[in-house]
């Protein structure tokens, strides 16, 4: 990715080399591969460098547009501080409703948008409901045909949900987005070897 500067500002970004007019003098793509770094430079045409610093995990936060900056010597394209995304739902409000913006089927007091917390404990449901699926047929046959599930099949199915009670519950009462964040970062220890995330995982079924 290159930038165009023009009076020490940056005036255009080029995601893709393509003629370019500068001035009164039309340039062909191909300078964007034949000339030195030096040489486009000389007619303000600068590559960018990413400054990823802020950048935050999208699972998490939210962020910025990238904003371009330029220094005298090279265009920086770089984030602003990132904002953790709203544990809580929101909620459509009176205002939203004053201001035209409310929804016909909508009304105030209704859910406007999920919160990380419902969305990540609604990703465990679905897991939780992956792994159950695999032995329902045991329930099935159980309730077709009276045939006895076995007992570990049984065992299996309430360790899953007690386990998925008590990850729900770690989610809920996670204080921050860093405190979400830590519940499902894996570590590893001085040897190398991956260690269990704090939040755990859904019991699987032995073959």
């Amino acid at each position: 990715m290159y930038a165009l500067v023009e009076d020490s500002s940056v005036t255009k970004i080029i995601t893709n080399p393509k003629t370019m007019v500068i001035g009164d003098v039309r340039y062909p793509a191909k300078i964007f591969q034949l000339w030195s770094a030096s040489e486009l430079n000389a007619i303000g045409i600068y590559e960018v460098v990413f400054d990823n610093s802020n950048k935050k995990d999208e699972k998490w936060y939210i962020n910025t547009n990238q904003s371009y900056d330029f220094d005298g010597n090279e265009v920086t394209a770089s984030y602003g501080t990132a904002t953790p995304k709203a544990h809580a739902d929101s909620l459509w409000t009176q205002a939203d409703s004053d201001d035209g913006d409310l929804p016909d089927d909508k009304e105030v007091g209704d859910v406007k948008t999920r919160g990380l917390k419902y969305n990540l404990i609604k990703d465990l449901k679905i897991t939780v409901a992956n792994e159950l699926s695999k032995t329902d047929w045991y329930i099935t046959r159980n309730t077709e045909k009276e045939t006895a599930i076995p007992s570990a099949i049984s065992t299996h199915r309430n360790a899953v949900r007690t386990k998925q009670a008590e990850m729900e519950t770690a989610i809920t009462n996670a204080s921050d987005t860093p405190a979400l964040e830590t519940l499902y970062t894996y570590t590893t220890d001085s040897d190398g070897v991956q260690q269990p995330r704090p939040l755990g995982e859904l019991p699987t079924l032995e073959s």
